[in-house]
């Protein structure tokens, strides 16, 4: 058995990687530590024979990472967090019992590459819309507070980012093991391992060295964001839509202007507690309760207003997602707006609902009542599958982006594809109240920037609303609890199309098909040797 670097219990093993992994994490300052996360669980790995145990001791290691990093959900819904934590801990222990299942049968070298490829499959399958879908804890989200460490997202994603700390961790560990067994320092592999670590990081201070983003001056439009600062639950539980509406027109009118082409306002900013808005009514201005918005966009007719709204729409017939009242259907939506003087020009309902709180998978509607009682709605909302660029009269082409639509990479990305200029994040981060949470998600936002070069308008109800540059760079960010609107010169540009833009997650793909690889000639295998016994 090799020497471990550690004379502790097993369960510390597992614990020390889970601390890591937090501490590693944003918006903590010690992201360097991400790249030796990995070494107690692999060293633990060595010691523990048994695939049980094995199995029980990394869902510490992972229930701890979960735990320590996203504990805030809690206060948006007690069974959302339960099911985050308990479930999202669960899968990820299976990349690392294959990883120990193929090093049993061919050797440390090629384990590793199979824990790669497994780990990095597995988050691609988290970033599809599955139902329990938790991409918030992929490993390449940990450069969010580092850009300048990772300009080369524009070409991988955070794919490439967790290649990245996956394969200095494995080089860190062969070499640490090699020197513990040999007793004598491999510098061959120490430089490989060193170079592995550092030239992602000169490459990324390389491309950001020679580009330069291309700021508004006096002629170019300007867009309004606005941080209105409205409780949350107070916006659920009272009646008091006439009084925030005025909110977010009298702080809005506080910073426009005759050049203001675009203003941004929060997710459910337009909010009725009756069952939400008519979106035919909306597009007509025939709601009479919105008389004041009206008003204002009449008063500003140049402008163009991109806007969250809890809205519903009569369909046809039944869907899944509509509920019948009196024979007609109809259909709710967590969605947004675009909105100038003639009335609602596009719509966009959100697409990646919240699992636990928003969404449940179908194998898991057995405890749907439960989840209701708490709060959270497993059936209520109908989704969008098209990602359509909404136009605006001004040039601008939105990706709009409702709550934590923003953390999936590969979902925005389609939208730049599509010909958006602009990404417009709209959330109400104060569903978890003044936790790290609403900051981690800033600033994943700032990685969606620098992977498709594209400015960012972020409007956050109680903060952080912020502009964010093509290379990750924030403006004018609101903290916190906070009533406020900022304004920005951003120019209209055309679209720009990264390679990872035009081609998504492909590095992902290459694993995932790795992984299957690695699963057929592992099963081809051992049918072969029971034939062969046979």
């Amino acid at each position: 058995m090799t020497h471990s670097p550690f004379t502790i219990h097993p369960s510390l093993y597992a614990l020390l990687s889970g601390l890591l992994l937090f501490a590693a994490w944003p918006v903590l300052p010690f992201t360097l530590l991400i790249f030796v996360a990995w070494l107690p669980l692999l060293f633990l790995e060595e010691k523990i024979k048994r695939k049980r145990t094995f199995f029980g001791l990394t869902y510490i290691t992972m229930l701890v990472w979960n735990v320590a990093t996203t504990w805030w959900i809690w206060n948006a819904s007690i069974p959302g967090a339960l099911a985050a934590f308990l479930a999202n801990s669960f899968l990820m222990c299976f990349p690392w019992m294959g990883y120990k299942i193929i090093k049993k049968k061919w050797g440390q070298h090629i384990g590793l590459a199979a824990l790669i490829a497994f780990w990095m499959c597995f988050e691609f399958i988290h970033l599809q819309d599955w139902g329990l879908s938790w991409p918030w804890l992929t490993l390449g989200n940990a450069f969010a507070t580092h850009p300048e460490w990772v300009q080369w997202y524009e070409y991988t994603g955070t794919s490439g980012g967790s290649l990245w700390i996956l394969l200095v961790n494995a080089l860190l560990f062969i070499y640490i093991k090699k020197q513990l067994q040999e007793g004598t320092r491999s510098w061959q592999l120490l430089s490989g391992t060193v170079a592995a670590l550092f030239i992602p990081i000169g490459l990324s201070l390389l491309i950001g060295n020679m580009r330069v983003v291309k700021k508004g001056n006096e002629a170019t439009p300007n867009i309004v964001v606005v941080q209105p600062n409205i409780d949350p639950y107070v916006k659920v539980s009272t009646g008091t839509f006439e009084s925030q509406l005025m909110t977010l027109i009298s702080t809005t009118e506080k910073a426009i202007d005759n050049n203001t082409a675009l203003v941004v306002w929060p997710e459910t900013a337009l909010y009725m507690d009756n069952g939400g808005i008519n979106e035919d009514e909306l597009a007509k201005k025939n709601n009479f309760l919105l008389n004041p918005l009206y008003g204002f966009l009449q008063r500003h007719s140049q402008v163009s207003l991109f806007t969250g709204v809890e809205s519903y729409r009569e369909v046809s017939g039944p869907t899944k997602y509509a509920k019948e009242f009196s024979g007609h259907f109809f259909e709710s939506y967590n969605g947004s707006a675009l909105l100038d003087s003639n009335g609602a020009s596009a719509f966009y309902h959100k697409s990646m609902l919240v699992p636990g709180v928003e969404t449940l998978p179908w194998f898991l509607g057995f405890i749907d009542k439960w989840f209701e009682k708490f709060g959270g709605t497993t059936a209520g909302y109908a989704k969008q599958k098209e990602r359509t660029v909404l136009n605006e009269k001004n040039g601008y082409k939105i990706a709009p982006s409702i709550c934590y639509e923003s953390v999936y990479g590969d979902f925005m990305r389609k939208y730049v594809k599509n010909g958006a200029n602009l990404i417009c994040i709209i959330t109400n981060d104060g569903w978890w109240k003044k936790t790290p949470g609403h900051k981690q998600h800033m600033n994943y936002a700032r990685l969606r920037a620098i992977e498709t070069r594209t400015w960012v308008a972020r409007s956050a109800n109680t903060g952080i609303s912020c502009f964010i540059d093509p290379y990750g760079k924030v403006y004018n960010a609101r903290p916190y609890n906070t009533n406020a609107a900022i304004k920005m010169e951003i120019p209209v540009l055309a679209s720009s199309r990264t390679f990872y833009a035009r081609h998504g997650d492909w590095l992902s793909v290459l694993m995932a098909a790795a992984s299957i690889i690695f699963v057929l000639s592992f099963l081809g295998v051992r049918m072969a040797a029971r034939f062969s016994k046979s």
